[in-house]
């Protein structure tokens, strides 16, 4: 009976599943500490996400990528006028002479007329800093043709919050054109005198290169179109900052122009032939006898030279060809008096230079290489 009351006696805490006042605390401050630790945690994902998103938006908008990127993108556009007002995109002497460039480089193809109108695929590939200088490499195709610049851009200040940018080295590049046989090239399909654009005006000689600054990255295809002369694009491919990109053409002479000095040929031997002399002067002909003549020559062409113009230095020249004189006459024998008829043909050889005037007319001189 005693032990039976002393089982039913309740404990002095309580129930005996209830957690002491001290566990229930400890309990509580763990929950507390967990809940602390999960808004540290979930701030610390929104800071990396804000970091992230800010990287990514300063990689897209306002880093030196970014500032490269928008420059290449309006010459793809064809904005040349906007991509010159970049900073660090105009040069001035200074710069020209440090870069071991002539300060009369002609500025004509600072264009839109002038720019490649298939830049594309560009892509930075690169991006290091060196000396408060970023590096940024970029690959792009142009014309068909694949390519990779380099561009050197520095801090140029603050623009509200985020850094602004500038080229320490103006992306432009040079281009050196030599055309033999023609004073008017194009690039790009704008159209060029080389009196225009070299600093000797209209002194310049037909085969000095002329500069050109032109917007890198970009491709510059030089041809020839004229009633004269015509040369298929010779392709050049800027990719660096004032580096000289040469191109040379050489211009082959036209049918219609083959086809009028041609006839200048032809007509210049007619008129030789009107001459009623042995040897006509200035002419590429002539008859040698030792007889008497009796009446006056009588000269005509029997075949008239196959004319082919060939480039020759700065123009053109004619190919030597041969062609066939006829004479008629009648001499007197220097032995016996005796009175006879000459009819022969006389074959020769032409030749001759074609020098294209100021005006755009052609100055053809006619001889032959046997004379």
């Amino acid at each position: 009976m005693e032990q039976a009351v002393t089982d039913a006696a309740p404990s002095r805490g309580g129930s005996a599943d209830a957690p002491s006042p001290a566990t229930a605390i400890r309990r509580r401050e763990r929950g507390r500490t967990a809940e602390v630790a999960g808004f540290v945690v979930v701030g610390l994902l929104l800071v990396a996400a804000i970091a992230a998103g800010f990287g990514a938006l300063y990689r897209v908008f306002w880093g030196p990528e970014a500032f490269v990127e928008r420059y290449v993108g309006m010459l793809a556009d064809g904005r040349a006028a906007d991509a010159l007002t970049i900073p660090g995109v105009a040069v001035d002497s200074a710069d020209l002479e440090a870069a071991g460039i002539p300060t009369t480089v002609s500025d004509a193809l600072l264009r839109g007329s002038a720019l490649s109108d298939d830049l594309g695929d560009v892509k930075v590939i690169a991006s290091r800093m060196s000396e408060g200088v970023v590096e940024v490499t970029l690959s792009f195709s142009a014309a068909g043709q694949e390519g990779r610049s380099t561009f050197r851009v520095e801090q140029d200040g603050w623009s509200g919050l985020v850094p602004a940018w500038r080229f320490e080295t103006t992306p432009l590049a040079v281009l050196d054109v030599t055309v033999r046989g023609s004073m008017r090239f194009t690039v790009n399909g704008f159209e060029l005198d080389k009196r225009q654009v070299s600093p000797d005006g209209a002194d310049a000689a037909p085969l000095d290169p002329v500069s050109m600054l032109v917007f890198a990255p970009g491709a510059y295809a030089v041809s020839v179109d004229t009633s004269a002369a015509e040369a298929a694009p010779v392709r050049a491919l800027a990719q660096q900052s004032l580096a000289a990109v040469p191109v040379d053409v050489q211009a082959r002479p036209t049918d219609e122009f083959n086809d009028i000095i041609t006839g200048q040929v032809h007509d210049f031997l007619e008129q030789c032939t009107t001459q009623r002399v042995l040897q006509p002067t200035g002419c590429p002909f002539g008859y040698e006898t030792y007889e008497r003549v009796i009446t006056p020559p009588t000269w005509s062409i029997a075949a008239q030279p196959n004319v082919a113009v060939v480039p020759d230095g700065a123009y053109w020249a004619i190919a030597p060809a041969g062609a066939i004189a006829h004479i008629e006459m009648d001499v007197q024998s220097i032995y016996d008096g005796s009175i006879f008829h000459v009819s022969q043909d006389v074959t020769f050889t032409i030749d001759g230079a074609i020098d294209i005037l100021p005006d755009g007319s052609a100055a053809i001189s006619i001889g032959s290489p046997d004379v």
